[in-house]
C-alpha cells in the first residue's frame, strides 16, 4: 500500500450547522495533521472545508488551495489557510488537485463535490490515475448514492469491481 502524503478533500463552502458534520470535518483535519498528511483543496475556508483546513493549519499541517483566478477578484474568496495556486479554469483546478494529491475524500456536500468525486472515479477507470478515492458517509449522507451505484452495477452499466 502506498503512503498517503497529500489528500484532496472535496466538499462545498456552504455552512452546515449540524454538529455531526462539523465535528467530523474538524476531526478529519486534526487526524490529517497528526498523521502529517497535507491537504489539497479548492481553497477558501467556508463551510465544512473551512473546518477541515483550519484544523489542519492550527495543528501546524500544510494546506494548499487550488483557486480559480476569477474567484479571487473583488474579495469573492475567503482567505485560504495556507498556500494558494491560482488557475484559470475549473478543469485546470481539478487537474492540478489530481496531480498534487495521493488520495481523494469527499464529505457531504452538493453537486460540485459529486461532480469532482465522479470525475476522479472516471479518471481512475481510464487509468489516468490509480489513487485511493473515498467518501465519508456521515449520518448515512451517501446511502442513496451508494444504492444508486448498486443499481447501476445490477443493470451492468458498471462492473462490481468499479464500485
Amino acid at each position: 500500500m502506498r503512503k498517503i502524503e497529500k489528500i484532496c478533500v472535496f466538499c462545498g463552502p456552504n455552512p452546515k450547522k449540524d454538529t455531526a458534520y462539523v465535528n467530523v470535518a474538524h476531526n478529519l483535519g486534526e487526524v490529517l495533521a497528526k498523521r502529517k498528511i497535507d491537504l489539497v483543496y479548492r481553497g477558501r475556508s467556508l463551510g465544512l472545508i473551512g473546518y477541515v483546513s483550519t484544523a489542519i493549519a492550527v495543528q501546524g499541517g500544510r494546506v494548499l488551495g487550488i483557486v480559480r483566478s476569477a474567484f479571487t477578484v473583488k474579495n469573492l474568496v475567503w482567505k485560504t489557510c495556507g498556500k494558494e495556486i491560482k488557475v484559470a479554469t475549473m478543469h485546470e483546478r481539478l487537474l492540478r488537485m489530481m496531480e498534487l494529491s495521493n488520495a481523494f475524500i469527499a464529505l457531504p456536500s452538493g453537486f460540485g463535490t459529486l461532480e469532482k468525486l465522479f470525475q476522479m472515479i472516471s479518471w481512475a477507470q481510464l487509468n489516468i490515475h490509480g489513487k485511493f478515492i473515498s467518501a465519508l458517509n456521515i449520518n448515512g449522507f451517501f446511502n442513496g448514492l451508494l444504492s444508486f451505484i448498486d443499481h447501476v452495477v445490477e443493470q451492468k452499466f458498471i462492473t462490481q469491481s468499479a464500485r
